[in-house]
């Protein structure tokens, strides 16, 4: 008796255990990233700039204040000054949760991926970088996450 209770308790974990999709899963479906990825394959190659333009770039960096390297940093490292997004992520460095270098390398920059992660900045969760939560920024206006999502998306692009 005691054999067919663990042969059924078995087979009961391992159907809940199955093949769930991840939460990015069920809200990113597969055929919206086809045709995204279908999209950028069939885009025009971006040129690179030419040492010269670099080398101008350092000179004029040391003279001048930094610039920001895209449209969305200087808004959103406000925010996420004012926030307590520093207290876990960093750009480069993975703290509490993953560095936003992570996260932009795992979504590409595109509008369903920025309404993913407002929403999970905002909502908060667990369980997409390992089980400790991100804690839920509900005080944060819908916008103002959509800029920080956007920036941290955008570093994948540099």
């Amino acid at each position: 008796m005691k054999k067919l209770f663990y042969t059924v308790t078995c087979c009961a974990l391992l159907a809940a255990c199955g093949n769930d999709k991840s939460e990015y899963d069920r809200y990113y479906e597969q055929g919206y990233r086809d045709s995204v990825a279908t999209a950028m394959e069939n885009a025009p190659p971006q040129t690179k700039t030419g040492a010269t333009t670099a080398t101008n770039e350092m000179t004029d960096s040391a003279a001048a204040p930094a610039k920001p390297k895209n449209e969305y940093e200087e808004v959103a490292t406000a925010l996420m000054a004012k926030s307590d997004c520093l207290a876990c992520h960093k750009v480069e460095q993975k703290i509490v949760g993953p560095s936003y270098a992570e996260v932009s390398a795992k979504y590409e920059f595109n509008d369903k991926n920025v309404d993913y992660l407002t929403n999970k900045i905002i909502a908060g969760g667990s369980g997409v970088w390992g089980q400790i939560p991100m804690p839920p920024h509900p005080d944060l206006k819908k916008e103002d996450a959509q800029n920080i999502a956007r920036y941290i998306l955008s570093l994948n692009k540099q």
